[in-house]
């Protein structure tokens, strides 16, 4: 029988893939025998990344608020690989405040990056997927489903994307492509770390956070790597339009 999670000859795109989430997910596809295109407005580490994977990777530095950037990622990969089979939307910023803290430039910055990106993105892959088919995996939230005091922009920015996941489940799947959600919840990455660094008592906060997982531990990149593995492969063949989340727990047990 067929390895199913196996993505030997298929080609993928994944955002904000120097570091965090999307650093696991580009490691693990190359594992698993992808070739895939690191999009990242950081550089040097997208290259980094890409260097450590040898052939099997390609850098690609951009924004993914910016259209121009977004249809030359697509174009990158098709020039280097000839084809593009997978895009995973993971690119993601966090800025917190009420919609009074917020200035309005900080609310469109949060949606243009989380929302906007992924709608970029999947604008620029779509046409170019269609003749074989593939599989778009939109990077949400838990606050998509919980939320949280002062995170009105993020909030928003996540919960757009599980309806916009569903729409483009809807509307490609004739075209043979899926489209799934994950939801992550207190992943060890970057991004949660700067926040735990802007909290007056770290330590504290970080055991607080701990007790909300039954599972005694907060997630790792792997951890979302390994479920965006199966969204992708082919043992998920009749899964589009869902969310999955992964996160210990955490809201189950009402965090």
């Amino acid at each position: 029988m067929p390895d199913l999670l196996r993505l030997d000859g298929k080609v993928a795109l994944v955002t904000g893939g120097a570091s965090g989430i999307g650093k696991g997910i580009v490691e693990l596809f190359v594992q698993q025998g992808a070739a895939v295109g690191i999009f990242d407005i950081q550089g040097q580490a997208a290259r980094e990344a890409s260097a450590a994977l040898g052939g099997n990777a390609l850098a690609i530095v951009g924004d993914v608020a910016s259209e121009a950037d977004c249809a030359a990622a697509v174009e990158a990969v098709l020039r280097q690989w000839g084809r593009l089979d997978i895009l995973v939307n993971n690119a993601g910023i966090e800025i917190t405040g009420t919609v009074v803290e917020l200035a309005p430039e900080q609310w469109e910055r949060q949606l243009a990056v989380n929302l906007r990106g992924a709608f970029l993105c999947a604008r620029a892959a779509i046409p170019r997927m269609r003749d074989r088919g593939g599989a778009i995996v939109n990077i949400s939230s838990v606050h998509a489903y919980v939320s949280y005091a002062g995170n009105a922009a993020y909030d928003a920015s996540k919960a757009g994307l599980i309806g916009l996941t569903r729409t483009m489940a809807l509307d490609h799947g004739p075209d043979g492509i899926r489209v799934n959600a994950i939801c992550p919840g207190y992943i060890q990455t970057p991004l949660l770390e700067k926040w735990l660094r802007e909290l007056p008592d770290p330590e504290s906060a970080m055991r607080q956070v701990l007790a909300f997982h039954p599972l005694g531990r907060i997630g790792t990149p792997r951890d979302i790597a390994q479920a965006c593995l199966f969204l992708v492969s082919d043992a998920a063949s009749f899964v589009t339009g869902a969310s999955l989340v992964v996160d210990g727990a955490m809201t189950a047990s009402g965090h």
